[in-house]
């Protein structure tokens, strides 16, 4: 494209933006999985988004030629699947209207579906049932887009499933009654499949019976990837027969993941009923960990690896000071976690002002972070009217103020030893062990 398609191209990218974002929000699947969790409503990540297709597609020369490129970085960052979705479908018919110099090339591109290679569903409907949501995460395994699913089974016995799978789109296949008749009609279309679909390029057998074998073979001796599909206990067990990878899925959809507001305010609820129950001011985490799986069928791990992609359960915790406080004896200990109440740190102006020069400044030395440290027990202590502060509490503070744990700030100094070590050196400061808990005065 020359430079006058400038405002051409800032449209297209527009498209692309808003089609992006609305996958985002109705069919995240679509998207691959690393782009899922980044929020493209946010204006720094849609200008990036923007900016990325503007300069890939200002290297062509033609519009056809932009189709292609289009294409092709859309595979980048979606399923194939998507393809086949009516959002995509959007966006191509509004870019498609964007072209003034060939209109009759609409169509060159992004082929229509009977062009491309399609993806084959064969259910044996008696051993085997899909519901929506397995189904939906069959569709993220394919290559191509799911077009044709055929059910077997003896319908008269079946009650309602026929009508159910009928409105999900499949073709009904019925055998008369009898253990091995919808094996063998499911064995008979499926070996002749890609004679009835000669664009079939990937095939599910769903069905728990080893006598599917043969028919595995047989698909894939004419070049069709074959997906075996069976059923475990409360998981779909998927075999990809050219990877010979195999991957289990739950037939139970999982509940959503919430967000991290909502997260936060979850935890802090179980924290503090915990608290009542135990009498108890610190909470292991392992045991807060299977509290919340009760609850919410959802592991604190699963929500973390969701929001916080390489970071650990108990990063959470050690990144959130505001909201919990953390407490660990050692490095090999369990760790407790606690609500952070926020009264605790209430101060008057001179003190808030005293904390801003504090995360400003830098700290160089010893005697420095021993400083820092009795400045904040400082202003825990009178705000509080107590006379020390759990170590917890202080390294929670500490971290609010200088942005980094108490611990690494000891290891950039390179001052050997724990926490409690250094306290115990320092000169003005006080620490004793408080039941499994250490407390750190000043000392008079």
């Amino acid at each position: 494209m020359s430079y006058h398609d400038s405002v051409l191209l800032q449209k297209i990218s527009a498209h692309i933006c808003q089609s992006i974002i609305a996958i985002q929000q109705q069919q995240p699947e679509l998207l691959i999985a690393k782009y899922r969790t980044i929020n493209w409503q946010i204006p720094t990540n849609k200008s990036a988004l923007s900016t990325k297709f503007k300069a890939i597609l200002s290297q062509t020369q033609t519009w056809d030629e932009l189709l292609q490129k289009l294409q092709s970085s859309l595979k980048a960052i979606l399923v194939p699947a998507a393809f086949d979705s009516q959002l995509l479908s959007d966006l191509i018919s509004s870019i498609q209207q964007l072209n003034s110099e060939n209109p009759e090339s609409n169509s060159l591109h992004f082929p229509q579906r009977q062009s491309i290679g399609i993806a084959v569903l064969l259910l044996d409907a008696e051993n085997l049932q899909l519901n929506t949501h397995t189904e939906k995460f069959l569709t993220t395994i394919c290559n191509c887009p799911l077009q044709v699913k055929i059910a077997f089974a003896n319908w008269s016995n079946r009650g309602k499933l026929d009508v159910e799978l009928h409105e999900r789109g499949y073709d009904l296949i019925h055998v008369p009654a009898g253990r091995d008749n919808a094996d063998g009609k499911m064995i008979a279309i499926g070996s002749s499949i890609h004679e009835r679909y000669p664009n079939v390029q990937e095939v599910f057998v769903c069905s728990s019976d080893k006598v599917m074998t043969n028919l595995c073979n047989k698909l894939q001796q004419n070049g069709i990837l074959v997906y075996q599909v069976s059923q475990q206990g409360e998981n779909i067990k998927l075999f990809n027969s050219s990877t010979s990878e195999i991957i289990n899925h739950s037939l139970k959809p999982l509940p959503e993941i919430p967000s991290v507001e909502q997260f936060i305010s979850q935890i802090k609820g179980l924290i503090k009923l915990q608290q009542k129950q135990t009498a108890s001011y610190w909470i292991k985490l392992s045991i807060l960990s299977k509290i919340f799986k009760s609850k919410y069928q959802l592991t604190i791990s699963q929500i973390v690896a969701h929001h916080f992609p390489g970071k650990k359960a108990r990063d959470v915790f050690i990144n959130y000071p505001s909201e919990f406080v953390v407490h660990q004896i050692d490095e090999k200990s369990e760790l407790y976690v606690t609500v952070f109440e926020h009264h605790q740190t209430k101060l008057d102006n001179s003190q808030e002002n005293s904390q801003t020069q504090l995360i400003l400044s830098t700290i160089n030395s010893p005697p420095e972070l021993e400083q820092a440290i009795k400045n904040i027990l400082t202003d825990l202590i009178t705000a509080d009217h107590q006379n020390s502060v759990d170590i917890s509490i202080l390294g929670s503070k500490f971290y609010q103020q200088y942005g980094k744990p108490i611990t690494e700030q000891i290891k950039q100094l390179q001052i050997g030893g724990s926490l409690v070590k250094f306290l115990h050196s320092c000169n003005s400061l006080k620490i004793q062990q408080v039941g499994k808990k250490w407390e750190v005065s000043i000392k008079n």
